[in-house]
């Protein structure tokens, strides 16, 4: 039995483990560096150790200072969250090694699955369904343009180490082959320290779609069904849903066989995603599998009723699954927004400063995956989100009505956010109907990026208006009671007065 769990990450991947680690009695163990000395995650853990200065790479990916804060804890356990070291294999290793529970998959799933090229003989060899392209690292251009004239443009040049849209290339023109060969290569060389890639024929209208599996040590296997992910900037997941306004029954049954398959080839343990592509007709292709706890597993445990961390610290611990496939079900709809710190006006520029108000969204069917609060600082070292907002309700329009009003809700000063980003997709008439794929930001950039005459600018205003009006209202009285404008009249005076001055 698990004891005691060191979580090897930051901010709400870590709170969110500490929360599940609290229910089972297991206690939780923090690391931060410099730069998170105040963050909430430190105070939420039942202890905290530093380990090292604010730079990532000299602490959060430092695996000495870990697995030093591991041994002086005491703690028989490391959790990884997502990113950072969670699908290192050396890390998994280490951590066997020096007698601590890695939760998480093997070492060997780990390595096999994290070099797309590997995962791809992989899956072929499984059976499962994958993207027509080549199964060996690209080495020499000729061969290189031989074989995208073979497969036909347009191609997609991707690293065999890569991640997060980095060393990805399109390529629509032959004149383009080599220049985004050598482009993806460089990239991938700075990204990951292997600048290998391949080519996969590119899907013209891509619907990017994962499952959710669970595996135990005991060769059993189930997937959680699947979520929608392909609401995407730069090839980065901003919102996701499930289950999929695309999906059929008949597909989610073979899809779903096909990923407990890629589990099993793989020889997985833990919990992971199948991540596939799909096209407008249908025909569905193994894309990566990730290794580790995705960020959108919350829409998951909300529809399907499960606690993935849980089921992570069982299986780690030996254990058997309890969970049957034919048991599972989806109830009722979830999605969820990434929320990030930056600046949809200028480009999704990373906006760290410090919190001055915070009001979280509450109410009926909505849950917050965050770390902030008022007076805190977000660092510039990190990746810019700081929280996750997930709605469920019985439908998918109520859950995307549910999505605009804990939007609406949701108010942060101090720094820009993406939140008036996404409450216009949440208007977006392809997204309400379901009818969109990853190129869906792309295609509706007029409408996202336009800016409101009213709204939040409008707001603002009226709240400033408005003060100054009571201000004077109180000068003006010398204090009296009856000559005050009453404060719940504030806002909806300074909107009207703003209305007309704007």
């Amino acid at each position: 039995m698990i004891k005691k769990v060191l979580i090897a990450n930051r901010g709400e991947i870590a709170i969110r483990v500490m929360r599940s680690c609290r229910e089972m009695d297991i206690a939780s163990v923090a690391v931060y560096s410099e730069a998170d000395r105040n963050s909430m995650h430190v105070r939420y853990a039942d202890e905290a150790f530093f380990i090292g200065p604010s730079p990532s790479s000299e602490s959060y990916l430092n695996v000495e200072n870990i697995i030093g804060a591991a041994k002086q804890a005491g703690a028989d356990a490391i959790h990884p969250g997502y990113g950072f070291l969670s699908e290192n294999a050396k890390f998994a290793e280490r951590c066997e090694k020096e007698g601590i529970i890695f939760i998480g998959p093997s070492p060997f799933s780990i390595s096999s699955m994290g070099d797309k090229i590997t995962a791809r003989k992989r899956m072929i060899k499984a059976g499962v369904p994958v993207v027509p392209g080549t199964a060996e690292p690209i080495t020499d251009e000729t061969l290189a343009i031989s074989k995208i004239e073979e497969i036909g443009l347009p191609v997609m040049i991707k690293a065999s180490a890569g991640g997060g849209g980095k060393g990805m290339r399109l390529v629509k023109k032959k004149a383009d082959i080599l220049s985004s060969i050598r482009s993806a290569r460089s990239e991938a060389i700075t990204a990951f320290g292997d600048d290998a890639v391949y080519i996969e024929k590119y899907i013209e209208s891509p619907h990017h779609i994962e499952f959710q599996i669970l595996a135990d040590k005991h060769g059993n296997a189930i997937h959680l069904f699947e979520r929608e992910c392909s609401v995407q900037r730069r090839h980065q997941k901003v919102i996701e849903e499930t289950p999929s306004p695309l999906m059929t029954p008949e597909l989610r049954m073979e899809m779903g066989s096909h990923a407990v398959a890629a589990a099993k080839a793989a020889k997985y343990y833990g919990a992971g995603t199948i991540e596939f592509i799909v096209d407008d007709n249908l025909n569905y292709y193994f894309l990566e599998m990730n290794t580790r706890l995705q960020v959108e597993h919350p829409i998951t445990e909300r529809v399907v009723g499960v606690d993935l961390v849980k089921e992570q610290i069982r299986i780690a611990e030996g254990k058997k699954l309890e969970l049957k496939q034919e048991e599972l079900e989806q109830f009722g709809h979830a999605i969820e927004c990434r929320i990030y710190a930056e600046d949809p006006d200028k480009n999704f520029m990373p906006s760290p400063g410090v919190i001055k108000h915070i009001t979280e969204p509450l109410g009926l069917g909505v849950r917050h995956d965050g770390y902030v609060y008022e007076g805190y600082e977000i660092p510039i070292y990190y990746d810019p989100l700081i929280s996750k907002l997930i709605v469920w309700a019985k439908t998918r329009p109520e859950a995307i009505d549910r999505m605009k009003r804990a939007l609406w809700a949701y108010k942060i000063t101090g720094i820009k956010t993406s939140i008036p980003f996404l409450a216009r997709i949440m208007e977006t008439n392809d997204f309400i109907n379901g009818n969109y794929n990853t190129h869906f930001i792309e295609d509706n950039a007029d409408f996202l990026m336009k800016r409101q005459a009213c709204g939040k600018r409008c707001e603002d205003i009226a709240l400033i208006t408005a003060y100054f009006h009571y201000k004077e209202r109180l000068d003006n009285s010398s204090g009296k009671k009856n000559g005050v404008l009453d404060k719940s009249d504030w806002k909806d005076f300074g909107r009207k007065l703003a209305v007309k001055r704007l």
